[in-house]
């Protein structure tokens, strides 16, 4: 176990959150478009949201900012968070537009207020998960495509539960955060979602 549970902090990294997201819009949409266009939008995904993060983060670490991808201190995570904040809105502005792409749109838009959330408590000295806030982003995200396009997609939700359960198991195991950040984290990214249900179920 001990070998096992930090595995999947390193597995379902928020990095790669927004590409999951992004595929499960794909598999489940109605296919509105043509193939060339969702690898279109899965290209500028993958460049926005994990390629320029990443590049970010080595930068960062060479100029001494941050330590590990993990940002484990609490005080390391407003650059990486503000650059996110600025990428995301810059993605859903150029490309995942809400007259194109509106349920992804909607996923991005609420995975801004969940980073603008964990941005702000960290001044009150709250190092919420961002594991848990990715997670449950995306969980909800899907549950929200569900009941929008009425499909049965149990198991899928059934596994992002079971992955979020495990990931929680891993940052307790790896002690990178304690049981409330972790609902903090849970709840900071499950809200927005619901949130704004509102606007496209």
């Amino acid at each position: 176990m001990k070998k096992v549970l930090p595995f999947f902090s390193y597995l379902f990294h928020p990095i790669f959150i927004p590409v999951l997201g992004t595929v499960f819009y794909i598999l489940y949409s109605d296919g509105y478009y043509a193939k060339e266009q969702y690898y279109l939008l899965m290209f500028q995904v993958i460049i926005i949201t994990f390629f320029l993060p990443l590049s970010f983060f080595y930068l960062l670490r060479t100029f001494g900012k941050v330590d590990t991808i993990m940002l484990s201190d609490a005080s390391q995570r407003k650059i990486p968070l503000l650059m996110q904040i600025a990428l995301t809105i810059i993605l859903i502005s150029k490309s995942v537009t809400i007259d194109r792409f509106p349920e992804l749109y909607f996923f991005f838009l609420g995975a801004i207020c969940s980073t603008v959330i964990a941005f702000t408590l960290i001044y009150a000295k709250i190092k919420a998960s961002i594991h848990m806030i990715a997670l449950s982003a995306l969980s909800f995200f899907v549950i929200g495509m569900s009941v929008h396009h009425e499909l049965n997609i149990i198991y899928s939700i059934a596994t992002l539960f079971l992955a979020t359960g495990i990931v929680a198991s891993s940052r307790l195991f790896m002690k990178a955060h304690t049981m409330e950040e972790l609902i903090i984290g849970y709840v900071a990214g499950m809200l927005p979602q619901m949130v704004l249900w509102v606007f496209w179920l």
